[in-house]
């Protein structure tokens, strides 16, 4: 439970710029996501208005509850922005403070807030001063190895009015490097009273259950191990048959086709669907399939005459 959302499940979706729109969050929850977060969206787009922006604000009643993640290193312009997203009726607003990417970053955004927790205390007052919803905040370990300062930056994130906090084992200085550590995750948790989610390296469900016993956090934020896996959210997990891989991929292009314009997106969707293929044995000419389609249509196509005629595994040798 976060403020008073109860989730149905402690396995989260986490933002993923360029990956988690519409179709995929709703593609999440259907395979058991307790909770999706959006991409991050700029304060400064949403406040101007930015078409692009705008964009990824499309939502539906199906996902909720959804939470709406906001960055920036204004305060005001953040506050501003917050009163917009809440507009939208998310369950909840969540602010990035932990995106290590230069172009977020260099402005002073993201992870580089762990380096400026005064500025980020006044960033956290202004969106709950200024939201109709809980406010969350994702955090990293630290500004490096030799500043760990996650466990103090998460104590002034609660007293500031954090409802909840995600925890990124990695530094700000590490970026994606390294492995995430979950010592500092159980030391975040032990020392707060709102809830903690880990986050970092968890590939499978299983993973996930061994990160909640070990760091006693509340939740798991599951990210890159849910691209062109869904089945992540599920026990069971990813299957080993190819024809059900192809629903799933196929169920992942209609809600595509439902929701979004596919026809100026077709690079994106190919890198989605893509993705469900990497690593089998022997894929390579599926995957070639799919970045060489033309077309949205005959993409979906493609995939749904192998799973119909039952000849997938030919496909692959």
């Amino acid at each position: 439970m976060i403020a008073n959302l109860v989730i149905p499940s402690p396995f989260i979706l986490a933002p993923l710029a360029g990956y988690t729109d519409l179709p995929f969050r709703l593609l999440c929850r259907e395979f058991g996501a307790g909770l999706c977060v959006s991409e991050m969206i700029s304060c400064h787009g949403l406040c101007f208005k930015q078409p692009k922006t705008l964009e990824l604000l499309i939502s539906s009643s199906k996902e909720h509850p959804v939470s709406f993640q906001l960055f920036g290193a204004d305060p005001d312009i953040m506050g501003e922005a917050a009163a917009i997203l809440s507009s939208f009726h998310p369950a909840l607003i969540d602010i990035n403070m932990g995106c290590p990417v230069k172009k977020v970053t260099k402005r002073g955004a993201g992870a580089a807030l762990m380096a400026n927790p005064e500025l980020a205390e006044r960033i956290i007052g202004k969106v709950i001063q200024n939201s109709t919803v809980p406010v969350t905040v994702k955090i990293r370990a630290g500004v490096s190895l030799k500043e760990l300062n996650g466990e103090e930056f998460a104590r002034m994130a609660e007293a500031a009015g954090a409802a909840a906090i995600t925890v990124h084992g990695r530094t700000w200085s590490q970026g994606f490097s390294g492995k995430s550590d979950r010592i500092i995750i159980a030391s975040i948790k032990k020392v707060l009273s709102v809830p903690v989610i880990g986050n970092g390296d968890v590939l499978s469900y299983q993973e996930g259950l061994a990160m909640l016993a070990e760091t006693g956090c509340d939740a798991v934020m599951i990210g890159r191990g849910a691209l062109g896996n869904p089945w992540v959210f599920t026990e069971a997990g990813r299957p080993a048959d190819l024809s059900a891989i192809l629903t799933g991929a196929i169920r992942h292009m209609e809600l595509i086709e439902q929701y979004l314009n596919t026809d100026h997106m077709l690079g994106t969707i190919k890198n989605h669907i893509g993705r469900y293929f990497k690593h089998l044995p022997g894929s390579a000419n599926l995957r070639k399939a799919v970045y060489d389609s033309p077309t949205f249509f005959r993409l979906k196509d493609i995939l749904s005459d192998l799973r119909d005629r039952g000849t997938a595994n030919n496909s692959l040798r």
